[in-house]
């Protein structure tokens, strides 16, 4: 079934995806350019608020009973294909960008960083990949800026200041990420050159490949590139090993990697391998479900025997990252709503803790949990921050993450039975036990020691501010959460209908029920 395509001129007078990435580009470097840190700041908040409001137009927009590709903006220069466009798989990640860099750059500004114009511009440098990947409808151009994103992250990484430690994590971050690339660029080329025989030119155009993915040569091969690729980048078990040290040695860096790069890993796989090889993620599903249940346990495992906050959150990732991809491998429309939703509740939510642990460490100097304690009354706002979000985290009512984690169950009760859910949910409420140890380690108990913090009277409007935004988020999108159920609703069917094993069941299971129906009609005749 051919995908329809709507170009941007069918919805908007101007191309929106390339304005809302050209914006933060062109702020970039605007930033550099500048030598005033006053100045600085408030042009980067200029340029990022207007890019917020871009992507809430955006979503405005959006025809949510259309299937399909809206926005598309598809040219050719010099060989190379430019291609881009939203449905219901993408669409949601745009704004959690765009708010998240906002709530970065005011999370700068109330610490000794501020004003500082080359983390800035990483800051909206990475703004500028991270939209272009999630627009990105050709694998190459796709591969290309997953690449450029290791750029900031290091670059960030060298402004933190390089001592023995930094080196190494420079080394291990390059070994891991340059693996990643590597089996992607693979995978990617085996699609491309996969078309060859059936009389198709050489394209990496996503909307060719998906459309005739059923003359694709090496499905197995493409499969295993591209699901290891992912799998470092998200990351899951066992191909997590640069996270945590991410996190410890580099907390600036941790935290754009916290806000949504690592979504893009699972954005991959939903992209990339289910609507190209639906058929062979279908006969592996076992084998990824296992490594999914080991990451769900080891990372909440971990997480209790942690003493540094940031490695604590890290491996908080590595436990939420086989949530999602449990929910990616059930191949129902309960499971990958949940697991879209999911991944906007744990971004934001990382977002709200990292910023909690982040300024408490500016003003006490340490991130570790033992030297911490009793912070509730001099951090009210931050101690908020941290349990609702952490709370958001654990399906509690009333927030976002209350519908997506039973979507998410709902859809592998489907597919597994109760068995499996139970067992899952054990490993969850293990993730909320550590978040909640943690948040009273840190705000309640009585330290043993006398804390030394600077009080910094003129980040309190920030933090109020980060906290509001956060909060009223995930409480506002929890109460009412079927504006975004519909957005993301028909590019989900889209992508269940096409997996070949599960919807010839779904077929299957329809069939008798309208049999029966007819039945009664006649016997009521």
């Amino acid at each position: 079934m051919l995908t329809p395509v709507s170009l941007w001129s069918e919805s908007v007078g101007f191309p929106m995806l390339t304005t809302l990435t050209l914006i933060p580009l062109l702020a970039m470097i605007a930033v550099l350019a500048m030598r005033s840190s006053a100045t600085t700041m408030r042009f980067a908040f200029i340029a990022t608020l207007i890019n917020v409001l871009l992507s809430l137009y955006l979503l405005i927009e959006f025809d949510d009973n259309k299937t399909g590709i809206q926005f598309a903006e598809q040219f050719s220069l010099f060989g190379l294909s430019y291609s881009v466009g939203v449905d219901g798989l993408n669409i949601l990640f745009i704004p959690l960008i765009a708010c998240s860099t906002l709530l970065v750059l005011i999370y700068l500004s109330a610490t000794r960083t501020a004003g500082n114009s080359r983390l800035i511009a990483c800051v909206l440098g990475y703004e500028t990949i991270l939209i272009a990947a999630f627009c990105a409808l050709n694998v190459l151009q796709f591969w290309f800026l997953s690449a450029l994103e290791l750029l900031p992250i290091l670059l960030v990484t060298r402004l933190s200041g390089l001592d023995q430690k930094k080196r190494h994590l420079l080394v291990r971050v390059m070994q891991y990420f340059g693996a990643s690339l590597l089996l992607t660029l693979c995978g990617f080329l085996l699609l491309a050159f996969g078309l060859i025989d059936s009389e198709h030119e050489l394209t990496f155009d996503w909307l060719t490949l998906k459309n005739n993915n059923a003359y694709l040569h090496d499905e197995t091969l493409i499969f295993i590139l591209l699901f290891y690729g992912f799998a470092i980048r998200m990351p899951l078990f066992p191909f997590h090993g640069w996270l945590p040290l991410l996190a410890e040695q580099s907390k600036l860096t941790s935290m754009t990697v916290f806000v949504i790069g690592l979504k893009l890993g699972v954005y991959g796989m939903i992209r990339f391998i289910f609507p190209l090889v639906p058929g062979v993620a279908e006969q592996w599903a076992n084998y990824v479900l296992i490594l999914s249940l080991i990451s769900i346990f080891y990372g909440a495992l971990l997480a209790f025997m942690q003493n540094n906050a940031y490695r604590l959150l890290a491996f908080a990732t590595i436990s939420h990252t086989g949530m999602l991809v449990f929910g990616l491998f059930s191949f129902n429309e309960h499971g990958l709503e949940g697991t879209l939703l999911l991944s906007l509740v744990y971004g934001l939510a990382s977002v709200g803790m990292l910023f909690s642990i982040g300024l408490i460490n500016e003003q006490t100097r340490t991130a570790m949990i033992p030297r911490l304690g009793d912070l509730f009354g001099s951090h009210t706002t931050l101690a908020l921050l941290f349990m609702i979000t952490a709370l958001s985290t654990m399906i509690m009512p009333g927030s976002l993450g209350f519908d997506a984690g039973h979507l998410l169950l709902e859809g592998v009760i489907e597919e597994h039975e109760w068995a499996v859910a139970v067992t899952i949910l054990a490993g969850h409420v293990l993730a909320a036990g550590f978040l909640l140890w943690a948040f009273q380690r840190i705000f309640l108990t009585t330290s043993k020691r006398h804390i030394h913090y600077t009080s910094n009277d003129k980040t309190i409007v920030q933090e109020r501010i980060i906290a509001f935004v956060i909060c009223t988020l995930h409480i506002g999108t929890g109460l009412n959460s079927m504006p975004l159920l519909k957005l993301i609703e028909k590019g989900v069917a889209d992508l269940v209908s096409q997996y070949p094993v599960h919807s010839s069941q779904q077929d299957e299971a329809i069939t008798p029920v309208e049999n029966d129906v007819t039945d009664d009609k006649d016997a009521t005749k």
